[in-house]
């Protein structure tokens, strides 16, 4: 049914049609409508046989999972920004035990400073945790892949986190396809744990593994994440003749095939990106662009095999390891470590920061001429940086960096100068 709907009341209505058994919840912006909407339907009985568990943080949201996925019952959570955080301890646990829990999380930057807006910092913080991350593109993408994340999940017996830029697709409305309850059952069987907790026939979960037999139990987790590799083309092939679409498989290539300049991306920036692209190619650029869907596990040889004809990659993404550069662009370069295509690595959008058409051409434009320093922060005022640089030079006792930044941008008064 076409519905013209926010994006978190889409997913929300996702997930109901996975029939969820237990439901459990923290609010934190920018997901805090997906739970709400949940926690509505449960109580007016729209979900049924599913109990709805309002607790008090998110380490008690995944902790709550991971008990009900231990005692057989599909579960559901979602996070976002320092709720990522402060779960983490038990991010870890579930992947470690092997729980197919499935999360949500709307992507928002990690503080200090505060910032409530999207970049993809929570998602990158748990990005070795152990559980699949799939990252969306558009509201469409986000109620599909979530359908096909249970069913990932639970043939794999590991957790899946389906990552949607926050605001930007969280609290954008737009016309989505809901699916009908008989598709959702036909894709996806009733739940069957590999591992159950059951009196009748006792089992340890998360029992103390010493080094004799710690390496093989973590290169299992790694080989179920290669196993995800053929299992995520071969859903989506089923999930398309039962739905009639495409959600895109490991990666999606847009005009990419023999371009000699390839822009790797992740989430809802590609849409703005490819009306740039366009553009570029009617005035004559070879280039064209691929999503990343599977971030983890990682498409290795999907994107070596994309890339076989380009002479250079782009990497764009939302993140940015500290004292380090591009984390996505350092698993491209891993990627392709034996192949002759340079890797340009471009930082933007930290915080919410709008990327906009004329910004992506421009940089697009150096890019295709080699000519984009490494890594290459977008749309950043250097100006700013050096003038706090310079204040820590004469100023013993500078003051907070973020507070500084704020002055000089004029968001607070009585700026403090040197």
């Amino acid at each position: 049914m076409l519905k013209q709907v926010e994006g978190s009341h889409a997913v929300a209505e996702a997930v109901a049609l996975c029939r969820p058994e237990v439901i459990s919840a923290y609010p934190i912006t920018p997901q805090t409508h997906i739970v709400e909407d949940l926690g509505t339907m449960v109580k007016a009985g729209a979900i049924e046989n599913c109990e709805f568990m309002l607790v008090e943080s998110e380490f008690g949201a995944l902790s709550a999972c991971i008990g009900s996925s231990a005692a057989g019952a599909r579960s559901y959570t979602a996070t976002s920004s320092q709720g990522m955080l402060y779960m983490m301890e038990a991010v870890y646990n579930a992947s470690g035990m092997g729980l197919p829990i499935v999360m949500t999380v709307g992507n928002r930057a990690i503080g200090a400073p505060i910032n409530i807006w999207n970049d993809w910092g929570d998602s990158m913080s748990a990005r070795d945790g152990g559980w699949l991350q799939l990252f969306v593109e558009s509201n469409q993408q986000a109620v599909d892949v979530h359908i096909q994340a249970f069913r990932l999940a639970e043939e794999l017996s590991l957790p899946v986190m389906v990552c949607m830029d926050g605001f930007i697709l969280t609290h954008s409305y737009s016309q989505v396809d809901i699916p009908d309850q008989t598709q959702v059952d036909e894709f996806l069987p009733a739940f069957e744990p590999r591992q159950v907790l059951d009196p009748a026939a006792p089992l340890s979960m998360g029992a103390m593994v010493g080094p004799e037999a710690f390496t093989e139990v973590r290169f299992l987790s790694h080989q179920k994440q290669l196993d995800a590799l053929e299992l995520i083309p071969q859903q989506v092939s089923k999930f398309e003749a039962i739905f009639g679409r495409d959600s895109g498989g490991l990666i999606k290539q847009f005009d990419s095939a023999g371009a000699e300049t390839v822009v790797i991306t992740m989430g809802s920036v590609i849409g703005t990106m490819k009306e740039v692209l366009a553009g570029m190619r009617a005035d004559g650029h070879s280039i064209g662009a691929i999503t990343i869907r599977s971030f983890r596990p990682f498409p290795s040889e999907a994107l070596r095999e994309a890339l076989k004809d380009a002479k250079r990659v782009i990497v764009f993404e939302k993140c940015l390891a500290v004292g380090m550069g591009g984390i996505v662009s350092m698993n491209v370069r891993m990627a392709l470590q034996d192949s002759p295509q340079s890797v340009h690595s471009v930082i933007g959008g930290l915080g919410g920061r709008p990327i906009t058409r004329a910004g992506l051409r421009r940089m697009f434009e150096k890019g295709v001429v080699d000519e984009l320093e490494e890594p290459h922060f977008h749309d950043i005022d250097m100006a700013i940086v050096e003038r706090e640089l310079e204040r820590e030079k004469v100023q013993r006792c500078s003051g907070s960096i973020a507070e500084n930044i704020l002055h000089d941008v004029g968001m607070v008064a009585a700026a403090k100068t040197i």
